[in-house]
């Protein structure tokens, strides 16, 4: 018997279970992998405790549970935290939290007196709810790996996003140049400049206190007569794309797009990209977009499904086999 079949008795077979935070996202994984989603019922009591029972003994299985932890955020993580202890009490062989998008990812670090570091909270509870392993996506900052002890797949969209780019708008574009949104995503937004074989440009920009918003001040690099896409990990208020957006106007790009991992979107973001000067944004479904914000950006805004890059690394976990390879690393 070979390693990898000997690997695939230990840990049986595959058991998808979703969160109510990620369905449309588990279902397509699940479709990938031609597998069905298994059942499970949650209940959210009247003091707002909440209660989780499999459908389904996973004795001795390889289990995995995808649920983003985007807004609401606290119920979103609960809900993770419960389902992985309740694989664990029912001796699942192996857990793996499967989180598109981790929430708390701003608060990696002790960059001022008298603050915590909720990041690695986050990942202490995954751990000690019973997690073996963990598979995220373009975490906000790159440390957070550090902060868990298990083993874990850390991916990103980027590739969808430059493929997208490279297939669709590239052929159309003048001098195209990608422009970092903020220099905290400059080393990130290099490696599309690399990809898609672009110059690239820095919005610097300054936090003011501990407010959500941003100030952006200049413009590093040149965008003048060019087309430019815009890009960065996430997109919380919008504040700072926003204010790249206006920036690069000002600096007389032509046409702009925007392009990010993660549609957080909180609040009034939606309208107020909307409301901006651009040709079209670019992004995925780590986090589902609901309609009464789609409304304002569907006629601008292209999603790519994560789903079969998700279901090819937990088929190839489960195989025991190389992630790398997907991405020729």
């Amino acid at each position: 018997m070979s390693l990898q079949h000997h690997e695939m008795k230990i840990y049986g077979s595959i058991k998808l279970f979703g969160g109510t935070g990620s369905p449309e996202l588990a279902q397509k994984i699940a479709s990938y992998l031609k597998l069905e989603l298994c059942e499970r019922e949650i209940i959210e009591f009247p003091n707002e405790n909440l209660f989780v029972k499999l459908k389904q003994s996973v004795r001795g299985q390889d289990t995995y549970v995808i649920q983003h932890t985007a807004s609401p955020v606290h119920r979103n993580l609960m809900e993770l935290l419960i389902l992985i202890q309740t694989l664990r009490l029912d001796s699942a062989a192996r857990i793996t939290a499967v989180i598109p998008y981790l929430c708390y990812g701003r608060s990696d670090k002790k960059d001022q007196p008298r603050v915590p570091i909720t990041a690695r909270l986050v990942a202490d509870m995954i751990e000690v709810a019973g997690a073996d392993r963990y598979i995220t996506l373009d975490p906000h900052a790159g440390q957070i790996q550090g902060f868990f002890s298990i083993p874990g797949d850390v991916l990103t969209a980027t590739h969808l996003i430059v493929q997208h780019i490279r297939k669709n708008l590239l052929p159309h574009m003048i001098k195209p140049v990608v422009v970092a949104a903020d220099l905290g995503f400059a080393k990130r937004g290099r490696n599309y400049a690399a990809a898609l074989d672009t110059p690239i440009a820095f919005v610097e920009k300054r936090r003011i206190a501990n407010e959500a918003r941003a100030e952006a001040l200049t413009l590093i690099g040149e965008v003048e007569g060019r087309d430019v896409i815009i890009v960065d990990d996430e997109v919380d208020t919008g504040g700072s794309i926003s204010q790249a957006t206006m920036v690069v106007r000002e600096h007389g790009a032509r046409n702009v797009y925007l392009a990010f991992v993660h549609p957080v979107l909180s609040r009034n973001a939606a309208e107020r990209l909307a409301s901006l000067p651009i040709q079209g944004i670019i992004t995925t479904d780590t986090i589902p977009i609901p309609p009464e914000k789609m409304r304002y950006l569907k006629d601008k805004i292209t999603i790519l499904s994560v789903a079969p890059m998700l279901g090819e690394v937990i088929l190839r976990a489960h195989e025991g086999r190389s992630v790398g390879e997907m991405f020729n690393e």
